[in-house]
Order: C-alpha cells, then structure tokens, then sequence
C-alpha cells in the first residue's frame, strides 16, 4: 500500500505494509482526501509533526467488528477518544485529555490506502452524495460547531475574516441560520464566489470597519488576523477564531476589555448536521475544488495546495484491487 509522510518539511509517498486494525477499529480504503490549511502547517512544522497526515476523507469498510459497517462508504470524526473521562462522559470526546487525533496526534491519518479509524467514529454517506462533496463533511462540521457554541439571531450582522476553504464553508454555514454576513478577503475569484453563495463580500483592505459587527470571525490562517477581528466587533459582541496558524499570534487585550468582548476558540464539530446539511443541498461545495492528484503525486498535491489563492486539492486513491 502507499502512504504519505511528513517529515522535516518535506513531502514524500512510500510503500508500507498494511495497518493493523485494533479491536473496536475498522480498515478503511481510501476512496477520496483533502488536504486542508492545517496539513500545510503540520508541514511548517506544527506540532513537530511527523508521520503520515490527513484527516478529511471519504473511504470504504474492508473490514471490521461491526458487520454492519462492511463495504460501507463512510467518513470519520477525527479524535479518538478514551469515551471513560469527565469529558467523554459529557459528550466531549474532542477534549478528551488523552485523546489522539487523525493525521494530527499519535494516530497516522488517512493519507494513505488503508487507515484504521474507531468504528464509533464512522458515519456513513448518504448515496447521493458524491465522494467530492462528502470530503467536506470534516471543514462543514468545524464550521458548523459556531452554531454550538454562539446563539446566532436571524439577521445578525457577522463578519467573515479571510476567503479560502473553511471561511467559504462558514459563511455558508451562517447565512443557512439567518444571519447577515459580510465576507472579508483577498482574491476576487473567492470573493465571487462567496456572493454567489449568498454573502456580501469585499476586498480586505488596509481601512476595515470598526466595532460594526456583533460576531467576528477570524478564518484568515494568519498571525493579524486576530486583532483584525478585535477592532472590528461592536462591544459586547463575540469573536470566532477559527485560525490554526503555527507562528505566535500577538494581541492587545485592552479593546478587549474595554469593548467586553468575547472571544470563542472554534475547532473541531458534530458531523450529522454537517452531512444532513450537505444532503439536502443547504450548503454547496461543488464549486471549492481546485485541483485532484493521485496519492502517488501528494508531493505535487501539496505545493498546489499552497500556491496562492488556490482552494480545495483533493488527492485519490488508486482503485482497489
């Protein structure tokens, strides 16, 4: 089988021998991944990651506990969790403090022909969905946890920071609950689409709108974003920060005090309204794929994915044999 490996910067596809599938755990063949912003930081150097990354993904059950999952196309919530802990027992697996994490923590990602994944973490996919859309459901969810995690009024006046894959799918995400949402970013191409999604969009400039917005939310993937999103929420409003970005990000807390303003770490979120979303065509995606390589060409994959304004690479497995 081939797989992917991340390693001091550097890209490469090798051969391995096939995963062992732990009890409790499903084999899964990869049908169709996307690299995402933070398999691009993991690269930089995130976490000191290295091994075998990915986490979005679309795959069929090879094998399994449960025969219920067999030859099922499913895809997978990522952390991998003890399910005994305080947080598990609450519903919150993600935060387990023992948890590993797909192609992220302690657990090699879906980047590869075969990968394991606890069976407890699959969910399948609707038959219309095609794999292109379903490779979604991952970003979808993280953007709908801001429904979890903020009361969102219909009409509410929400500012999207930033214009690429996971600001594109929030904004989305908004408007479906009823806000007014004004995306903020770099490229026209983006920017088009965000108003053809359904949001007002302009070109983020050096003269933004201050204190004009109730939710902020920072999906910039940069270091300024932050602040940005500081000095352009009303008081007492909430700022979103959905940015995974490995260098330090500065802030002055004081407009955050003076304003009492709320900030909300964003990462990972529930995967069925995520897919009931994308099953009844609420939210489209057809039209963020960019480019798709083979696993065998990830390392062309990859500098694709980081090129400038470039939206969803995705990369397909060879067809089983």
């Amino acid at each position: 089988m081939q797989r992917v490996r991340i390693a001091g910067g550097k890209v490469t596809v090798e051969d391995a021998r096939r995963a062992r599938r732990p009890r409790g755990h499903a084999l899964l063949a990869l049908r169709v991944a996307g690299i995402c912003s933070t398999d691009l930081e993991l690269q930089r150097g995130y976490y000191g990651f290295a091994g075998v990354p990915g986490h979005e993904f679309v795959a069929d059950v090879v094998a399994c506990d449960d025969p219920r999952w067999l030859g099922k196309r499913v895809v997978g919530e990522i952390n991998l969790a003890c399910t005994r802990c305080a947080w598990c027992r609450r519903g919150l697996g993600r935060h387990c403090p023992t948890r590993s994490v797909l192609g992220i923590v302690r657990q090699p990602g879906a980047f590869q022909s075969l990968f394991t994944l606890p069976e407890r973490n699959l969910h399948r996919v609707p038959d219309a969905l095609s794999d292109e859309q379903a490779v979604f459901v991952e970003p979808l969810a993280a953007a709908c946890e801001i429904l979890e995690q903020v009361r969102i009024e219909r009409g509410a006046r929400v500012a999207v920071l930033g214009d690429g894959k996971l600001a594109q799918l929030v904004a989305r995400v908004l408007l479906v609950a009823g806000a007014d949402v004004a995306l903020y970013g770099r490229h026209a191409h983006k920017l088009a689409l965000a108003r053809r999604a359904g949001a007002s969009a302009r070109r983020a400039g050096k003269r933004l709108p201050r204190k004009a917005f109730e939710l902020v939310v920072d999906a910039t993937g940069s270091a300024q974003g932050l602040a940005q999103a500081v000095a352009m929420c009303a008081p007492r409003g909430t700022v979103v920060m959905k940015s995974t970005v490995h260098d330090r990000v500065e802030l002055d807390s004081a407009p955050v005090i003076v304003d009492e303003l709320t900030l909300v770490g964003s990462r990972c979120g529930p995967f069925a309204p995520a897919l009931a979303l994308l099953a009844r065509g609420a939210v489209r995606v057809d039209d963020l794929v960019a480019d798709e390589y083979a696993l065998a060409h990830a390392r062309r994959a990859f500098e694709r994915a980081a090129e400038r304004g470039v939206l969803k690479v995705l990369l397909r497995a060879a067809p089983a044999v």
